[in-house]
């Protein structure tokens, strides 16, 4: 008999995970219910003769809680900021940290903090699939955001790719603003300074100092306006210092849009695709542990404060009863097969 992938439960501290290995242990992953948040992604690499952590994700409990990073941070109902964490939408203002004076920083949505169960789970001798679900989004659960969202993330791993699936379902009776991210660290195992970044953007998106976009028009630059931020030809990361959405996004000739961070003295390349949206980049420069270790390469769906945002209503908006997918994922090439 053919042996398949293999799924099997396990505790970080208190919190509930899922282990995902491989035939022959040629690959492993590990997901925490709470947030659907990818811990290790492990596959197996000549250039280590074993198994390569690919990813720099919570190592414990307490940074799990903490949220610290939101390390593999699944993004939703909103992607990075809100400013002043205020929004208006149909009609009517919403306050995401009402009675909250000072700093009114708020980001990366409510999802990373949900608890989810996994729904349902297929493996196979080439791959697994676990499908992740929570019904946490309902109106009263979250201040600011009085709508019902159901989420179900699909994670598929095989032997050197990783893929997700966020779809969102409004079960409530009025439109919702929605949209989805991932907040991934990417590690080759070496400082990102010696490794080399290819984003295929044609715009970046201008920002003040809060890292709120600029109105309308004005917050796209095109990238021949700043070449100190131009990935389009793959070059050394060295000691750039990002925080940034690129945007306008060009896919290659199988349609995926695919952002490649490599290390040139091994030819190794992950591969991060999506098939819409935009790419935040984040250098991890004010990271509270390993600066600049790991970078961030996080597939998002909208801009950041797309709620307040009149060029991002249509790309929110939920009708009732509808649902809608957003798809990006992950392929680690070692130099024998990188393409």
């Amino acid at each position: 008999m053919t042996a398949e992938y293999r799924i099997t439960e396990s505790r970080l501290g208190g919190e509930p995970v899922l282990v995902v290995s491989a035939p022959d242990d040629r690959a492993r992953a590990v997901l925490a219910l709470r947030g659907a948040t990818l811990l290790s992604w492990q596959v197996g690499s000549e250039a280590t003769d074993g198994l390569k952590e690919l990813t720099d994700g919570y190592r414990d409990e307490k940074e799990l809680l903490a949220q610290d990073g939101v390390r593999a941070g699944l993004l939703a109902p909103f992607p990075n900021r809100v400013a002043d964490a205020r929004y208006h939408y149909d009609g009517h203002d919403h306050d995401l940290l009402p009675g909250h004076r000072g700093d009114r920083l708020i980001y990366h949505g409510f999802a990373r903090e949900t608890s989810f169960t996994l729904a349902d789970a297929t493996v196979t001798p080439d791959s697994a699939r676990l499908l992740l679900h929570t019904p946490a989004i309902r109106p009263g659960a979250f201040p600011g955001y009085p709508f019902a969202i159901d989420l179900t993330v699909e994670f598929t791993f095989t032997a050197d790719e990783l893929g997700v699936d966020v779809r969102a379902t409004n079960v409530g009776d009025t439109t919702a603003p929605h949209a989805a991210g991932w907040h991934p660290y990417f590690t080759l195992s070496r400082p990102i300074d010696d490794l080399t970044l290819r984003i295929p953007a044609q715009t970046l998106i201008r920002t003040d100092a809060a890292l709120i976009p600029l109105p309308g028009e004005d917050a796209r630059i095109p990238l021949d306006d700043r070449p100190d931020m131009d990935f389009r030809v793959p070059r050394r990361l060295g000691g750039a210092v990002i925080d940034a959405c690129y945007a306008d996004l060009a896919p290659g000739p199988g349609g995926r849009i695919e952002t490649v961070l490599a290390d040139p003295a091994t030819g190794e390349e992950l591969r991060v695709w999506q098939h819409s949206g935009y790419l935040h980049v984040f250098t991890g420069d004010t990271l509270a542990r390993d600066r600049r270790a790991s970078i961030a390469l996080e597939p998002v769906e909208t801009m950041t404060d797309a709620f307040n945002r009149p060029d991002q209503t249509a790309a929110l908006a939920l009708e009732p009863g509808g649902s809608r997918a957003f798809a990006f994922g992950v392929r680690y090439a070692a130099s024998a097969d990188a393409s």
